[in-house]
């Protein structure tokens, strides 16, 4: 199921995994049209972003170069775990991911199952959301997915049951850093060990 799921990720589909906080709909990142499939199964318009989602800081780091200094020092602090980090994007990358502003960009690097871990790290990067459909609630079980989605994708993973729990979104591109949702991981603590990280 692995090689499968990894084929499918290399030849431009979209499939479902088990992650940290619930199941996710991903496809490969590093050209527009896998992503504009995810977005089309989703039923989410394109003008919202979409998160990068690496196996590690490290791989981060060589997708988005511009990260290195202040972004990564947060991004150290905060990562591995239930956490969108959304931070400046100068040079533009990945702007079919971006939404409306293409000077951000949201990036993940989540504890991940191990079926996951080892895809990701296969493919180095995921065009990563939550396998909803747009506006519905967070999948936590296989069979919580939506069945026009279900049929659609390539390959699902099943995990088991997931907590179902979105990540926390912090946003770290204004004067102060924000939480602009909280979810799986404590916002507030994280925006101190950030600040702590970068002091």
């Amino acid at each position: 199921m692995i090689d499968e799921a990894v084929a499918a990720i290399r030849r431009g589909d979209a499939i479902v995994v088990p992650t940290d906080t619930a199941y996710g709909l991903v496809a490969s990142p590093h050209t527009p049209e896998p992503v504009l499939h995810l977005y089309e199964l989703k039923g989410r318009p394109p003008t919202q972003p979409t998160a990068v989602m690496a196996p590690s800081v490290d791989t981060l780091v060589e997708l988005v170069p511009e990260l290195r200094g202040h972004s990564e020092a947060i991004a150290r602090a905060l990562l591995p775990g239930p956490y969108t980090l959304v931070l400046p994007n100068p040079a533009r990358r990945f702007r079919w991911l971006t939404g409306d502003n293409d000077d951000t960009i949201g990036v993940r690097v989540p504890e991940l199952p191990e079926a996951t871990a080892a895809i990701l790290e296969q493919v180095g990067a995921f065009a990563a959301t939550s396998a909803n459909l747009a506006g519905g609630p967070e999948p936590a079980r296989v069979t919580d997915l939506a069945t026009e989605l279900r049929e659609r994708v390539a390959v699902v993973i099943d995990g088991g049951e997931l907590p179902g729990t979105a990540s926390t979104v912090l946003d770290f591109t204004g004067p102060e850093p924000r939480v602009l949702r909280e979810g799986a991981g404590d916002g507030r603590r994280a925006l101190e060990r950030a600040r702590a990280a970068t002091a």
